[in-house]
């Protein structure tokens, strides 16, 4: 299959089957906005929930927070983001598009010796003159910086002291509410903090599906240590990441770890290591690792004039605690799950007698990340079925997301739930009504097993977990 075919497909499939819609449809839509439709909602509320319960639930050493979008602009200030958080715009002078320059950008290396040390390998830019969209050559204009951060007002007013921002990232909260989180978790370092949350970037040019948009959600981690120790525990974090890449079903093979070398680093950043993904649309950053070292908590001591620093209850030493931030992103994550775990069968899976020649789609989630866990398949439409069959699917609903289904033949409800990842099927037939047993089939296995109808939710509580 072709990258860009599959990127096509796995669109397709979103919207089709309701995990991804284009936001404002009716009304000619919004550029890169999406709403997630019923089985979407379902998919990125169990990728966040999951994490929560992987790196705060599980831990000892991590609690949670969720703070406002809008917060004091004095905020933006000390962190650098009203000064820093730019990005470079290009605009093609025949067909206006705006560039990110980036997006502009080639690299090639030049190797030379230095007599002093007789080695020296130099990375040297070239910039692209020619734009993306129509190819005109030479029509680029000059570079300009543009912030990224959506400004508003608070207030009926507007006026300069009014103006607010959607924050740009969670983690400020957690700096400006960390003296309030040691005060009342007593927690000490190294502990953290983790926030899931939006976060709200007025990109250049935003694109390729869900991956870059302008409305998105971050899952982070403020993980507050002594500087000396900083190197293991950064080690640390990138191996719970590499679990986690593990956990959500995300295709190892397709994963890269790059450090991120001098000056490309954010500003605060002493090190990082961005977590890419080789996608249909190139290989792209799809997490971050960054050791922030003690710059943001200095930086809100600095302009509040609060003391921020944290006393050691065993030896009494004050300190600004340095920080190691893994930085994810949900929508991202989305997307990587759904590319890793969309499968094609040629000529379809045999799964009943009936004669399967087309290809079928199989979108193997790992269970705790299906939308729906269970579906309940009457073999009949008539009431000697699904009455039982809807009896069950009720008892089932209050231990997991279920689906209901008795449209069309059972060959094509099994391809069904197969594409949006559904685990398992149970279907309800003549013999059930004799013999109170179901058949529970498996979507990966499709290995298909007869169940009673009184330990079907222990069962399937067992093969779920």
């Amino acid at each position: 299959m072709q990258k860009n075919d599959l990127m096509e497909k796995i669109i397709s499939l979103s919207k089709r089957r309701g995990f991804i819609f284009p936001g404002s449809e009716i009304y000619g839509g919004l550029a890169n906005s999406y709403d997630f439709g019923p089985l979407g909602v379902e998919l990125k509320n169990n990728i966040k929930k999951l994490w929560w319960k992987m790196f705060v639930q599980e831990r000892e050493d991590v609690v949670g927070l969720d703070a406002n979008i809008i917060m004091n602009s004095k905020v933006w200030e000390a962190s650098g983001h009203l000064e820093n958080f730019n990005d470079t715009l290009i605009e093609c002078k025949k067909c206006h598009t705006r560039h990110r320059r980036e997006d502009l950008m080639s690299f090639w290396t030049v190797k030379y010796k230095i007599a002093s040390t007789g080695r020296y390998e130099e990375i040297a830019e070239k910039f692209s003159k020619e734009c993306s969209v129509c190819g005109s050559k030479n029509q680029l204009s000059d570079q300009r910086q543009f912030n990224l951060m959506f400004k508003t007002n608070l207030g009926p007013l507007e006026a300069q002291e009014n103006i607010v921002y959607l924050r740009p990232e969670t983690a400020q909260a957690i700096f400006v509410d960390f003296k309030q989180i040691l005060e009342t978790t007593r927690m000490k370092i190294p502990f953290g903090v983790a926030q899931i949350g939006k976060a709200f970037r007025n990109e250049i040019t935003p694109g390729n599906f869900i991956f870059r948009t302008r409305e998105f959600e971050q899952m982070e981690i403020e993980y507050f240590i002594k500087e000396r120790g900083w190197k293991e525990q950064f080690e640390k974090w990138l191996s719970e990441m590499k679990k986690w890449i593990k956990a959500v079903g995300i295709d190892e093979k397709l994963v890269k770890y790059v450090n991120i070398s001098d000056g490309e680093r954010a500003h605060y950043s002493k090190r990082t290591v961005d977590v890419e993904f080789e996608s249909p649309f190139g290989q792209k950053e799809l997490y971050g690792l960054a050791y922030r070292t003690n710059f943001d908590l200095s930086a809100h001591q600095k302009l509040s004039g609060k003391d921020l620093e944290y006393r050691d209850p065993e030896t009494g030493e004050k300190f600004i605690p340095h920080v190691i931030e893994p930085s994810l992103g949900v929508e991202r994550t989305v997307l990587a799950v759904l590319l890793s775990c969309y499968e094609e069968i040629k000529g379809g899976r045999s799964t009943t007698t009936e004669s399967v020649k087309e290809e079928e789609v199989v979108l193997r989630l790992p269970k705790a990340l299906a939308p729906i866990k269970v579906a309940v398949l009457p073999l009949s439409r008539k009431e000697e079925l699904s009455k039982p069959a809807k009896e069950i699917y009720h008892d089932l609903q209050k231990k997991f997301m279920c689906q209901y289904d008795e449209t069309a033949s059972i060959g094509k409800r099994y391809r069904r739930q197969d594409e949006i990842g559904t685990p398992f099927c149970v279907t309800v037939d003549f013999e059930s009504v004799e013999d109170k047993k179901v058949t529970v089939r498996d979507r990966d296995s499709m290995k298909q097993e007869r169940v009673a109808i009184k330990e079907l939710a222990e069962y399937l509580q067992k093969q779920l977990e």
